[in-house]
């Protein structure tokens, strides 16, 4: 399959790059109008197919691609590869505002060509594990960082989207009740937020500091007589009577342990085998970042 990489930022870099140049069985195609960095990638992975735009690459042909330019330019993209009927997977966000990313769902629907957001904790093998357990009532994400209090439309979209996503993919996905608690600063950027999703018994917290002490993530599940306590998608403790440790795999790569494998081996695999994907679920998950973000800016 020949496969595009559009944009090559930090994501691209250090997740994506790495693992589809290793496979055999993909042709790599370099799309950013940064011709440096085109360069510099192209020659340290061998890819001579290097593209300054994306209707070089569409005329060029390709089976095809991700997406991981700046958010601000997914609308222009995903929808222009779509439209060729080329299948997209594409870094969250859609967009930082709720009607592109229903623009670019609908588009992708209306021409039945498979689109995906790539919320890679659904992927990462010691959040997907906790996926199997029926009696998982109460899930709480912590994700927080040290001095970074941004705009909450920025900070929502861009990074809580992930604890959303898993709160969703693991607690609740169609909340009843949402409740929003935010600290804003002087300058009206996002100090802290927190979230509480209840539906049919079960209920699903995520929380954000912008100002604590520590970069980290966090996540507790609990079920009848158990839980599980993740940090950093990668150091597992076992609660069930007892506490046991399972310390991050050494010898597992970080793209295997943060699901960054999986999720390129769906996207690939359903490519090859003509299956549709949608982002249907995906939209779901910014539909509520949109609530939250008028609930801070309302509040």
């Amino acid at each position: 399959m020949r496969i595009a990489l559009v944009g090559l930022g930090d994501i691209a870099r250090k997740a994506y790059l790495p693992l589809l140049a290793a496979r055999a069985d993909l042709e790599l195609c370099l799309v950013t109008r940064d011709k440096a960095a085109l360069d510099e990638l192209g020659d340290a992975y061998r890819i001579s197919q290097r593209h300054t735009s994306l209707s070089e690459a569409l005329g060029a042909g390709i089976d095809a691609a991700f997406v991981h330019a700046a958010t601000t330019a997914h609308h222009e993209l995903v929808t222009s590869l779509l439209t060729h009927r080329i299948p997209v997977y594409v870094d969250k966000p859609l967009d930082l505002h709720l009607g592109p990313a229903e623009e670019m769902v609908a588009t992708a629907q209306q021409l039945g060509v498979s689109l995906m957001v790539g919320f890679n904790r659904r992927y990462a093998p010691s959040y997907r594990e906790l996926a199997d357990w029926p009696d998982r009532r109460i899930v709480i994400l912590q994700k927080n960082r040290m001095r970074l209090p941004e705009p909450p439309r920025q900070v929502v979209f861009d990074d809580f989207v992930h604890v959303i996503d898993t709160l969703r993919f693991l607690g609740v996905s169609a909340p009843d009740d949402l409740d929003v608690t935010a600290q804003l600063d002087a300058d009206g950027a996002l100090e802290h937020l927190v979230i509480q999703l209840r539906a049919g018994g079960r209920a699903a917290i995520g929380i954000m500091s912008r100002t604590g002490g520590i970069t980290e993530e966090v996540l507790e599940v609990m079920g009848r007589d158990r839980k599980r306590r993740v940090v950093n998608v990668a150091e597992i403790t076992h609660y069930e009577g007892s506490e046991s440790i399972i310390r991050r795999d050494e010898w597992r790569s970080v793209a295997d342990q943060r699901g960054f494998t999986a999720i390129c081996d769906e996207f690939l695999g359903a490519v090859g085998q003509g299956r549709l994907l949608s982002a249907e679920d995906a939209l779901a998950t910014h539909r509520l970042c949109e609530r939250i973000v008028t609930e801070i800016m309302s509040g």
